[in-house]
This record gives structure tokens, C-alpha cells and sequence, in this order.
């Protein structure tokens, strides 16, 4: 229970993280707005908690974000997909550069595919991949490349605070 207790906590300051994080820090990036503090969570989440619980988070940020009118629809396929890569990479890999590549190729690539038939039906948008890919690449090399860094400066508390709850 208390372990369950701790996961879930953690999920919530990241979704906290995500959530605030991406309203402070974002730029134009062609037909998309980059938001690199959710692919940093992404990469975070992926490496601390594992890919489902990564999923969960981006799934929840994306979710926020769109209630809450500071998002769009595209937020769900580039988040969710970029953590599932970052956290089955990182799990097979035990390295943090698997968990930025896979975030980085789960969103900036996968994610941007799968965007154009999601754009299409959801959010009546005719616009091509090459209309997506490069600010999903953008966005999420940037953020990749700030979770990456992140991890490498706190990953003396790795040592002792026990954060993996796979």
C-alpha cells in the first residue's frame, strides 16, 4: 500500500510538472506550438517509473491541458507514444540516452505520423506528415535533450531515494 501510495504521488507532481511546466515554457514551431517540459516528463517519468506509468502521465498532462483550453488534440499521440518509447528503451536498455532517443522517435517521428489521420478526423485538418514532423521533432528533441540533462544532474539522489517502481 504504502509503495502504491508513493507511485501514485509521484505520478501527480509529475502531471504538476507537465501540466504548468508546459504553459511556462513553449515556442512556435510551424504548425504546432513546441512544448519541451512535456517531453521532458516524458523522459523522466519513463527512467523513474517505467513506460505505463510514463503513458499515464502523458495521457493525464494532455488531458489537463485540453480541459483546461491551453492544448489541442495533438498533445494525446505525441505524448503518449514518445513515453511508451522512452519507457520500453530505457527498460531494455537500463541507459537515459534510450530513454530521450525513444521519446524522440515516439513523438518527433511516430507521433507526428500518427498525428495527420488524427488531425484529419478528429480535428477536421487536412495538413501531411511533412506538416507535422518538423515541429513534433522540434519539440520533442528539445524537450528529450532537457529531461536527458535533468537526469544526469539528479541521478546522485538515485542512489538514495529508491524512485523505481517497476
Amino acid at each position: 500500500m504504502k509503495n502504491r501510495t508513493r507511485l501514485l504521488t509521484t505520478m501527480a507532481v509529475f502531471v504538476a510538472i507537465g501540466t504548468l511546466g508546459s504553459q511556462l515554457l513553449w515556442f512556435p514551431a510551424g504548425v504546432a506550438k513546441a512544448y519541451p517540459v512535456q517531453h521532458a516528463v516524458n523522459v523522466l517519468s519513463a527512467i523513474t517509473l517505467g513506460p505505463v506509468p510514463a503513458v499515464a502521465i502523458a495521457f493525464t498532462i494532455g488531458l489537463l491541458r485540453n480541459l483546461l483550453g491551453l492544448g489541442t488534440l495533438l498533445a494525446f499521440p505525441g505524448g503518449m507514444i514518445g513515453a511508451l518509447f522512452a519507457g520500453y528503451l530505457y527498460k531494455w536498455t537500463k541507459r537515459n540516452g534510450a530513454a530521450a532517443s525513444g521519446e524522440m522517435i515516439g513523438s518527433g517521428l511516430i507521433g507526428a505520423l500518427f498525428s495527420v489521420p488524427f488531425a484529419n478526423l478528429l480535428m477536421g485538418s487536412s495538413a501531411g506528415a511533412f506538416a507535422f514532423l518538423p515541429s513534433f521533432l522540434v519539440s520533442s528533441i528539445s524537450g528529450s535533450l532537457l529531461g536527458w540533462l535533468l537526469v544526469s544532474r539528479l541521478s546522485h539522489l538515485k542512489q538514495t531515494t529508491p524512485l523505481n517502481y517497476q
